[in-house]
């Protein structure tokens, strides 16, 4: 059973919140956002940046709140962007209309407010209640019934006490030009010479002719949601990736495209005859890394089985997918490939007995090669398979190309070093750089093609004649966040470049020799580094929700996980553990690095009544840069809940 009740909520000391200052402001019509102008309403500041997947899950988890709130509850997004092209304010103008934020955005491309709030995470959310103080800051995602509690709560107190106004917030929706299609992602090409777009911003799948541009159909009805069906009646939630299913396979599933339907959590089947939507995987909820609800019990009653990780198999139906982002069919295996961008994995789907499997990743974040157990990922997006068998990928979040040995699962890098580093350099492979690549293309000759979608680039790998690490070279700029590649059947000599930002389909001639050579330079992630002494106190706040306590029915309720880049930084207190504060010391002649901390927490309803209480997890991977300086502080506080 639960235990270590938390009967109320609690509260941080009365903090007034900082003012919230940027280069500018969305969704305001134009207009500046002051906490004056907030005063009377619960306030959620939402620190974010859009090639965050975590921050789109919370994206998500905030919407039913906003819209059962709205006349009392105001949610400001606060841009403050990791990625050099996520500081462009069109960039971020497309974002917040892509992923339809319906509420005001400060940009803050400086991270001020980020500092003024003393976020160290994407995602970061602080609640501040009608009287303009600071009542809450929650790291990580999956604290939607916390944050709808404490809403809740908020709303009675102040109502109670004269202090709350309800009325229209500052949010003035926008107005989009109608487009044919809306933020694609992928594209295949279908016999008849026409192209089936995962049309991500339409909720929906669009045909279009051998042109690129003229509407054929649409599969879905373009609104938002789960629904199987015929063509006009399916619904979709940002469809990204689609694979067409191998011709032998087609009259046994019963479908011809598989489609990676990222927000529903979900894989789906599409009858091209008449459209027909099926949804073939998951249970259109997100799988959260140590639940003890991921996968539905197998034998009617109520136990779940235990996960494993890499290997564990699951009927498809009864388990839940995080943010598929990409599908592909692998001869080798037998098996459609998943991208699980929400928690960096490589998953299997096979069609015909109906199952899923786990292929390849820890679902920690970042980037480590090896078996496949072992091998660290961070939102895997792009797929191809090559004429050897090689599984292609692009790994977004630490800008690398990656591939996949489907005899022995082993995973290889041939582009990119990890979370923090970017650019676009060109060169041998192993000094090259991509900025958050989502696309991939292998081609005939042992190339493979990158959409290096950050860097609105087309950028080529070539493997070299012996053992070394092959070049990189750039095709094509100026392109509007390419996320998909295509090559056209009968037509070696062009590509098709989903430009999901410039809402089109685009060819793009292939050079018979090689690209052209280009160094833009290299960035690092830039946030505030905080100064810390040798041995340091670690710990990570966590208290449960009003009316939840710790949930230690399958174990205990908590998890630590710390590490350092480079290693070597941190002498003691790395590895795993269940308790939230650790002691570690740090290695002053390394001087700096980044600590890498992973802190989970599980409650439940506290209630003595509720038979089964529902379990909530939180969850948050932190990357805090840190300088080891003598007589700086000695303890590093992480709140997960406080």
């Amino acid at each position: 059973m639960c235990d270590v009740t938390s009967t109320r909520g609690t509260r941080l000391p009365r903090v007034r919140a900082s003012e919230l200052v940027g280069r500018g402001w969305l969704n305001t019509g134009g207009k500046d956002v002051t906490l004056a102008d907030l005063r009377g309403k619960v306030v959620i500041l939402d620190f974010w940046t859009f090639c965050c997947i975590n921050c789109l899950h919370v994206l998500d988890e905030l919407r039913e709140i906003e819209e059962r709130h709205r006349d009392v509850l105001v949610i400001i997004g606060v841009h403050s962007p990791k990625f050099v092209h996520e500081a462009d304010p069109v960039a971020l103008a497309a974002a917040v209309e892509r992923y339809e934020v319906h509420h005001p955005v400060l940009d803050d491309p400086d991270l001020v407010t980020w500092q003024a709030f003393t976020a160290r995470a994407w995602p970061t959310l602080v609640v501040i209640d009608p009287e303009g103080y600071i009542v809450a800051q929650m790291a990580g995602e999956g604290h939607a019934h916390a944050v709808e509690t404490l809403v809740r709560d908020l709303v009675a107190e102040h109502e109670a006490a004269g202090t709350l106004h309800r009325g229209d917030g500052p949010y003035v929706a926008p107005q989009p030009q109608p487009t044919t299609l809306r933020f694609p992602a992928e594209a295949v090409e279908l016999p008849g010479g026409t192209f089936l777009v995962a049309d991500a911003g339409h909720h929906a799948l669009t045909e279009v002719a051998a042109d690129g541009q003229t509407l054929v159909r649409r599969i879905g009805s373009g609104e938002r949601g789960l629904v199987d069906g015929g063509a006009d009646e399916a619904r979709f939630s940002e469809p990204n990736g689609l694979c067409l299913v191998p011709d032998e396979l087609r009259e046994r599933l019963g479908y011809d495209v598989l489609v990676a339907d990222t927000v529903n959590h979900a894989l789906r089947g599409v009858r091209l005859a008449d459209g027909h939507v099926t949804t073939v995987a998951g249970t259109g909820e997100q799988y959260m890394v140590g639940a003890v609800d991921n996968v539905a019990p197998l034998d009617g009653g109520t136990s779940n089985p235990v996960e494993q990780g890499v290997g564990d198999r699951w009927p498809a139906r009864q388990v839940k997918l995080s943010s598929p982002w990409a599908v592909a069919w692998s001869p080798q295996l037998a098996e459609f490939v998943v991208a699980m961008a929400g928690h960096h994995t490589l998953w299997a789907f096979d069609g015909e007995q109906g199952v899923v499997r786990h292929l390849a990743g820890t679902m920690n974040e970042g980037l480590v090669d090896g078996a496949p157990a072992d091998s660290w990922f961070a939102q895997p997006s792009g797929l191809s398979v090559d004429a050897a068998g090689r599984l292609w990928l692009a790994d977004a979040e630490t800008s690398a190309l990656r591939w996949l040995d489907p005899a022995d699962g082993s995973v290889h890098s041939v582009v990119g070093t990890g979370l923090f580093d970017f650019g676009h350099r060109d060169g041998p492979a192993d000094q090259a750089l991509f900025q958050h690549p989502l696309g991939v293309a292998a081609l005939p000759d042992g190339s493979v093609l990158v959409a290096d979608t950050y860097n609105g680039a087309l950028r080529r790998w070539v493997p070299a004649e012996g053992d070394g690490p092959g070049t990189v070279s750039t095709l094509a700029t100026d392109l509007a966040e390419p996320s998909g590649l295509l090559l056209p059947a009968g037509d070696a000599d062009h590509v098709l470049v989903v430009e999901s930002a410039a809402h089109r389909l685009t060819r793009v001639a292939l050079p018979e020799g090689a690209g052209t050579q280009v160094d833009g330079g290299a960035h690092r992630t830039q946030r505030p580094v905080t100064q810390i002494g040798a041995d340091i106190a670690l710990e990570v706040v966590f208290h449960p929700a009003a009316g939840q306590k710790l949930d230690d029915r399958w174990g205990p309720s908590t998890s630590l996980q710390v590490s350092a880049t480079p290693p070597g930084l941190l002498l003691d207190g790395g590895g795993d553990d269940v308790a939230l504060t650790r002691t570690l010391r740090l290695d002053p002649s390394v001087g700096e690095g980044v600590l890498h901390v992973t802190a989970r927490a599980a409650s439940c309803d506290a209630d003595p009544a509720i038979e089964h209480p529902a379990c909530h997890l939180a969850a948050q991977d932190w990357g805090v840069p840190v300088r080891v300086v003598e007589g700086t502080d000695a303890t590093l506080v992480l709140p997960l809940h406080g």
